[in-house]
């Protein structure tokens, strides 16, 4: 799945030794700018994730790919986005 700043690629859980409930990967590369902002990006996805996690699947595991372009986007388009791909 992909949106204008993240792409999403989901898939179940393989194994329960990661624990109950969802799991997040995140890749944000040199290309979305320094690393202070890669981090805020980061720090973005992983609220989001913290949010919705009881609201997505169980099994899931979900790798977030931020695009050029994410650092620009406040919380509440990243929350937007990313909360698209699970309605």
């Amino acid at each position: 799945m992909a949106s204008p700043h993240f792409v999403v690629v989901v898939g179940e859980q393989w194994s329960e030794a990661k624990g109950p409930g969802p799991v997040l990967g995140l890749t944000v590369s040199k290309k979305v700018g320094t690393a202070v902002v890669r981090n805020r990006v980061k720090r973005r996805i992983r609220e989001w994730f913290r949010r919705s996690r009881a609201a997505l699947p169980q099994n899931l595991e979900l790798v977030v790919i931020a695009r050029r372009g994410a650092a620009e986007i406040g919380m509440l388009e990243t929350e937007r986005e990313l909360g698209s791909f699970f309605r």
